[in-house]
């Protein structure tokens, strides 16, 4: 069973608002993407990357502004430090790869090395993070997580920007990771003034 098909089955376990359950399916769905954007060629494979890009940018929002203060509490503050610095080099890598043409030679190998990157990010969040989450907090405390991250999803970015419609080059520069990241940042916080 590949790590998509087993973060799944373990989602599939959790409420369908828990947060853990939520950053699971999240993970599915990135290994899954990775590899569509690895087979895609030209304005398909943008827009793959596109994609892979806008969940990236909430999922690493809601874990940096959610899931990590609970797990810093849970798993320690070493832990969730290793997050973020698994997290920043993630980014570093990310920030190459959008200068790259994604048709380009080397669009292919800083890619396959961004994977790794994410996808030993993600294994470390599931043996060690998640795992602490879980037994520290109640499922009500998770669900309410879940909810934030599900508000920001509705309201974060999943595309490129339409005034860039019909322009691939403009697709491809218009929102960047950090502008996608900070409006889904911006998701979650507005939800969180709304709670009153």
């Amino acid at each position: 069973m590949s790590n998509a098909a087993l973060e799944r089955a373990e989602a599939a376990k959790l409420p369908e608002d828990d947060i853990i359950g939520l950053l699971l399916t999240q993970h599915a769905r990135m290994r899954e993407l990775f590899a569509e954007v690895h087979l895609s060629l030209g304005d398909e494979k943008k827009a793959k990357f596109g994609e892979l890009r806008a969940l990236l940018a909430v999922h690493e929002a809601a874990e940096e502004m959610i899931l990590r203060p609970v797990a810093k509490r849970e798993a320690g503050e070493g832990e969730a430090d290793s997050r973020n610095e698994e997290e920043e080099e993630a980014g570093r890598i990310l920030a190459e790869l959008e200068r790259m043409d994604p048709d380009g030679s080397q669009f292919e190998a800083k890619l396959t090395e961004f994977e790794k990157a994410v996808g030993d990010h993600a294994d470390h969040e599931e043996r060690e993070e998640f795992p602490a989450v879980r037994d520290g907090c109640s499922q009500e405390q998770r669900r309410k997580m879940g909810k934030r991250l599900l508000r920001a999803e509705r309201t974060a970015p999943t595309h490129p920007h339409p005034a860039a419609t019909g322009s691939s080059a403009a697709q491809w520069t218009v929102g960047p990771f950090a502008s996608l990241m900070d409006r889904a940042r911006d998701a979650i916080a507005g939800g969180d003034r709304s709670r009153g």
